[in-house]
């Protein structure tokens, strides 16, 4: 009996996660967010959209606009900006060129379903000499250097355990999974230790917090990365949620910042939100 895309979709959706996930994993592991001298990815963005008419094709610009002006500046606090709303309100403009697939290609269409029911990855591509003057009249600016290999120290502390999220171990594979899509945003790459550098340096959950900036940043350098961000997490049932801390040191400041009674998708969200907008030289987070 042939299925209706309708009840297609949750397998779809499903697999789409999974690809999702297995992207931003390969790009956060082997540290190629940004590549040195091709900053063309930084100027393109993806909606997700229902079909490919007019009225969704405006709201998938307005969400591409965005997420470009983010990624290229490294400030998610854009979206604060009452400023953000007028330029979003123009963003066909800003566009230099456009395409669509559809997420269901090679589904037959079936009984009432039409393409315009269809999901389409929308993607936008937008051009330097456009963007970055939008970002000056937004108090931004372009962050186009290299972005470094962020190494993330993280101590766990959940219901039953605590431990060091490594990034092959077995105590919460969705962390690391989660970890890692938050990274895609602001085209960032990360990498974990792995359990057996741990082991090799002597390094455990009681000691990350003892360790000083000179300490995380050879640990950092061990396992192939330049800047050591430093957490924890803690699972709180008073703040019915996670409680994380980070601490980050760049050209001698430190920084730290904190989120109390979240999920821990959007503690690393947080975590790598106000990294960027750190390593940017936007500010503190």
């Amino acid at each position: 009996m042939p299925h209706t895309v309708s009840q297609l979709m949750p397998a779809l959706t499903k697999a789409a996660k999974t690809c999702v996930f297995a992207i931003a994993l390969a790009s956060a592991w082997t540290g190629h967010a940004v590549i040195a001298g091709d900053i063309s990815q930084l100027y393109t963005s993806d909606a997700i959209v229902t079909g490919t008419g007019e009225e969704n094709r405006q709201i998938g610009f307005r969400e591409c606009l965005s997420e470009v002006l983010i990624k290229v500046s490294g400030d998610f606090t854009l979206t604060e900006s009452t400023a953000l709303a007028a330029v979003q309100a123009q963003a066909a403009k800003f566009i230099a060129a456009y395409s669509y697939r559809d997420r269901l290609e090679g589904i037959p269409i079936h009984d009432e379903q039409g393409t315009h029911d269809r999901p389409h990855d929308l993607t936008c591509r937008f051009e330097p000499a456009t963007i970055d003057p939008l970002l000056a009249k937004l108090g931004r600016k372009p962050w186009l250097s290299t972005r470094p290999i962020i190494a993330v120290l993280l101590d766990v502390h959940d219901q039953r355990r605590r431990f060091v999220l490594t990034r092959d171990g077995s105590e919460s594979p969705y962390m690391a999974e989660s970890l890692a899509a938050a990274t895609v945003p602001l085209a960032l790459s990360i990498r974990l230790p792995d359990a057996a550098t741990l082991t090799a340096e002597g390094f455990d959950f009681e000691q990350l917090a003892q360790l000083r900036p000179a300490e995380l940043k050879q640990l950092s350098a061990d396992i192939g990365a330049q800047v050591p961000l430093a957490g924890t997490l803690i699972w709180s049932d008073v703040a019915r949620g996670w409680i994380a801390d980070w601490r980050l040191t760049e050209n001698g400041k430190a920084y730290r910042w904190q989120i109390r009674g979240v999920s821990f998708d959007e503690a690393f969200r947080h975590a790598m939100r106000g990294t960027a907008r750190i390593l940017s030289g936007n500010g503190s987070p």
